[in-house]
């Protein structure tokens, strides 16, 4: 077994072995280095001799460490003796077993008192596998900086005297909704990246949808969880068309819609039935939003009218100023860019997106639509200094030289 069965195998068992250390031993920190050990060690004996069972390989190999380091630890002698007492040497692993150890995992990991950058890195690491490299090229960071996040968020947990336990259930849905904000975080860099310069970051993208998939189904009855993965799966429908054969952005009015991906419409499409019956949430909304366009043949026969009343049911629910930029779009279909224009330029006196390039891509496209092609060039123009991705730079700057002034 080479580099690439060792990670394959972590990928898919680390949440429940991290878990596991992490309830016996009761040290998050100490779990998650011990299982990253027993990651190394296998990477130089595997090729040289392939275990049976290579999930419970790596958790009996990273409890042992775990037990190591408790036994330099003077003060910990009771405990070590307690882990030692039931030690197999290479323990049953369902691969497909989910329970509340790895609830508990994405709960520690997405806890409120880490910041939104280390709750990211460390549900990429200790739920999703992720290494620091990988987690560093998906976010174009350097190495060490995302190695610093991971270990000051593990400072920070243990400081804190966070419990590796499920949050009672009168607190459940309210720190539920921080997780799913993580796991929405990194698929949307993954969706729509925001710098460097490729447009989509596909594998980050798809980690996202694996570990939202894994809690639907510890969390069942959860209409959100559901919400979130079906607009997930439903956004990532489009990726085949998204991009050129060099790269480039193609608009969804310019989408070969023959290229999106029928079966993660169908996920997506079921996700959002389980979603439904229960009132919609924020991410429930948008998936339906998601679901229209992925039911219309093409971008003119679009039920704008609808994604214009969905935007309207979002702007109630979840009220933010990228929400009513969306619903300018969709008004534009409908009622003409003159009507849009009103919105947006509501949102620019109230600087209510300061800095982001999406009020005059958005505002350059109406002026275009309107015949006003100098203000419309100054403001595509405005939107390509402020976007940070190359990509959609390049395309900015591509429409303002179309213009004729």
């Amino acid at each position: 077994m080479g580099a690439a069965d060792v990670e394959a195998v972590w990928r898919s068992a680390s949440p429940r072995i991290v878990a596991a250390l992490t309830r016996f031993t009761g040290d998050f920190g100490l779990a998650e280095d011990a299982a990253q050990e027993a990651v190394a060690e296998a990477l130089t004996s595997w090729p040289r001799a392939s275990p049976a069972n290579p999930a419970g390989w790596l958790m009996a190999t990273a409890r042992r460490r775990a037990i190591d380091t408790i036994r330099r630890r003077a003060a910990l002698h009771d405990r070590y003796a307690l882990l030692a007492a039931d030690d197999p040497a290479e323990p049953e692993h369902d691969p497909d077993a989910i329970d509340d150890d790895v609830l508990s995992l994405m709960f520690v990991s997405c806890h409120p008192v880490l910041s939104r950058e280390a709750r990211v890195a460390l549900t990429l690491r200790v739920v999703g596998g992720l290494s620091s490299e990988e987690i560093a090229r998906a976010f174009l960071v350097p190495v060490p900086t995302v190695q610093a996040r991971i270990t000051r968020a593990k400072k920070t947990i243990a400081a804190a005297g966070v419990p590796f336990e499920l949050p009672p259930p009168d607190e459940r849905r309210e720190r539920l909704g921080g997780v799913l904000g993580v796991l929405y975080v990194i698929f949307t860099e993954g969706s729509t990246a925001t710098s460097g310069d490729r447009l989509l970051r596909p594998d980050l993208a798809f980690e996202a949808i694996r570990l939202i998939r894994v809690l639907a189904g510890l969390q069942p009855g959860e209409p959100e969880v559901h919400g979130l993965l079906a607009l997930c799966e439903l956004t990532a429908a489009r990726f085949p068309a998204r991009t050129a054969p060099d790269g480039s952005p193609i608009l969804l009015a310019d989408q070969d819609r023959r290229l999106w991906d029928p079966a993660a419409i169908h996920r997506g499409l079921a996700a959002l039935t389980r979603a439904s019956g229960h009132g919609l949430g924020p991410y429930a909304v948008q998936a339906a939003i998601a679901a229209v366009h992925a039911s219309a043949p093409s971008a003119e026969a679009t039920d704008w009218d609808r994604i214009v009343l969905l935007y309207e049911a979002l702007g109630r629910v979840a009220p933010s100023p990228l929400v009513d930029l969306n619903r300018a779009v969709a008004v534009a279909m409908t009622a003409g860019p003159a009507e849009a224009l009103r919105i947006v330029d509501a949102l620019l006196a109230a600087d209510r997106l300061p800095g982001s390039h999406l009020v005059p891509t958005v505002r350059g496209e109406l002026l275009t639509r309107l015949g006003r092609f100098p203000e419309a060039r100054a403001e595509l123009e405005s939107a390509a200094r402020l976007c940070a991705n190359q990509r959609e730079r390049d395309v900015l700057r591509a429409k303002a030289a179309a213009l004729r002034v």
